[in-house]
């Protein structure tokens, strides 16, 4: 029996991640504030591996390959900082062997009970935890921890696939370099996807590069590709969006001639109609320019409901939308037109 006790390292910020030297970094201690329990496993055992959000479940699915069963707790369409667990999900958290998830307080009401299970001294991950501190977005409107989106920056997301392969060779030593030989491949093809954002954005004439969204998910994406970003609601939808934000949204809809805002997948859209009726108040025709996906991705069986199938669909929509170049059929040639 081999026991699986040891601690992954941070993945060390370069322009250029290479697995084997990767390897050489794995001596640096991870500080999670949570201190993963040992438990020995026989050799070739599967590991469960149990997720959060479908962005975290996807880099995961695709680092640990045939090498472990992940599961997915929360699907598409449905909003992190709200949901509460089930008896099942409870049961999967429970019967896991490891757990990642984004932290930063994104799954919300899931904290307390994603808290215990640390306590207990069960393996538990925060994906976050790979990035550079000085990287996340930090304001008072967030309260006492920073912006949760960080996969809104494709090139923040790829050191979260670096960190979740540094963690599983450090639980999982046997298969460590099929973990980092994964990871490499998805780190090619996330900087792929990061220049493919990052022109179609810049595509969209400045004067209409403004993404009005219902709630602020996307600052890092703002950030990142050079947009600006207005929201009605702040970084968690338990925020409650009242008449003076719709209001003042409505204001800078009108004066800046804005002709697209977006509505998301996983947040109701009555806030953005209402901008779009109060605008039409004001003689401003302003239309939804597309449903994006911000805190979950879409269906499991479609290219949307992958990561960068995801990040596609947002960049393609939003820059057709106002006005931008960008192909019908996204990055790769896989949306629907």
């Amino acid at each position: 029996m081999s026991d699986i006790c040891t601690e992954p390292a941070i993945p060390e910020r370069r322009s250029v991640w290479h697995p084997l030297r990767h390897l050489a970094r794995l001596a640096v201690v991870l500080v999670v504030g949570m201190v993963p329990g040992c438990r020995s496993v026989e050799p070739n055992q599967r590991l469960t591996i149990v997720t959060t959000v479908g962005m975290v479940t996807d880099i995961v699915r695709q680092v640990v390959g045939d090498n472990a069963d992940v599961i997915g707790l929360i699907g598409e369409g449905t909003d992190p900082h709200t949901h509460a667990l089930t008896r099942n999900d409870v049961k999967q958290l429970n019967s896991a062997d490891i757990v990642f998830y984004v932290g930063l307080q994104l799954e919300g009401k899931m904290d307390g009970q994603l808290k215990r299970l640390a306590e207990r001294g069960r393996s538990m991950f925060a994906v976050t935890d790979g990035i550079d501190k000085g990287e996340l977005r930090q304001d008072s409107q967030f309260g006492s921890h920073p912006d949760p989106h960080v996969w809104m920056d494709v090139s923040i997301w790829n050191r979260c696939v670096q960190f979740v392969a540094a963690t599983m060779a450090a639980q999982d030593p046997p298969n460590a370099d099929q973990y980092h030989a994964n990871a490499q491949t998805l780190h090619t093809q996330l900087e792929s996807l990061h220049d493919y954002v990052t022109d179609v954005i810049a595509s969209v004439p400045q004067s209409q590069r403004v993404l009005v969204t219902a709630h602020d998910a996307f600052g890092y994406f703002s950030r990142a590709y050079n947009i600006e970003v207005r929201s009605i609601q702040g970084i968690s939808t338990d925020s409650q969006a009242g008449i003076n934000d719709i209001n003042r949204l409505v204001d800078f809809v009108v004066q800046r001639k804005i002709s697209a805002i977006f509505v998301e997948s996983s947040v109701p859209r009555r806030h953005v109609e209402a901008v779009i009726d109060g605008a039409k108040d004001k003689n401003w025709q302003v239309r939804i320019g597309g449903e994006l996906y911000s805190d979950a991705m879409g269906q499991p069986d479609q290219y949307q409901g992958t990561y960068i199938g995801m990040i596609d669909h947002n960049a393609t929509t939003i820059a057709r939308a106002l006005g931008g170049k960008a192909p019908q059929t996204g990055h790769v040639g896989r949306l629907k037109p």
